[in-house]
């Protein structure tokens, strides 16, 4: 009689989740906002350097903000180069302007990656939006 039972429940078990694998098993999509127009770009990371030694390091972790549609695409197909230019933006901030004793200027950092990006999209309309900005200095 248990062996039946644990039979049946093995049985209603594995139609229960036949629905989930008859779509491939998704799981819902996590969104970091609902705007169409926001990109998220993973963290960049730049060294800080006190005279000539690597003294800690500079995160930075940005979106952006593109309204504008063919813009957004051809920030998509940029995205490569826009992050190259950002990481070295960032490397050549961090090991001029960067003093272990002060915290970077986040408006500083805002405005030349607003530059950068412009520069790189060879137009306005894309707008950077800062959303963590962080720094690590070794002992």
């Amino acid at each position: 009689m248990r062996s039946g039972l644990l039979v049946s429940s093995l049985f209603l078990l594995v139609f229960a989740a036949s629905p989930a694998a008859a779509d491939g098993g998704a799981m819902p999509e996590h969104k970091i906002t609902q705007s169409e127009s926001y990109i998220m770009l993973a963290p960049m990371y730049a060294t800080i350097l006190d005279g000539t030694r690597p003294n800690g390091m500079l995160m930075v972790a940005i979106g952006l903000d593109i309204p504008d549609t063919g813009l957004r695409g051809e920030a998509t197909r940029a995205m490569p180069i826009l992050r190259d230019a950002y990481v070295r933006n960032l490397m050549s901030y961090a090991w001029t302007h960067i003093r272990p004793s002060q915290q970077p200027d986040v408006v500083e950092i805002a405005n030349r990656l607003q530059l950068v990006t412009n520069r790189t999209l060879r137009r306005a309309g894309a707008r950077v939006l800062l959303a963590q900005v962080a720094s690590r200095i070794s002992p």
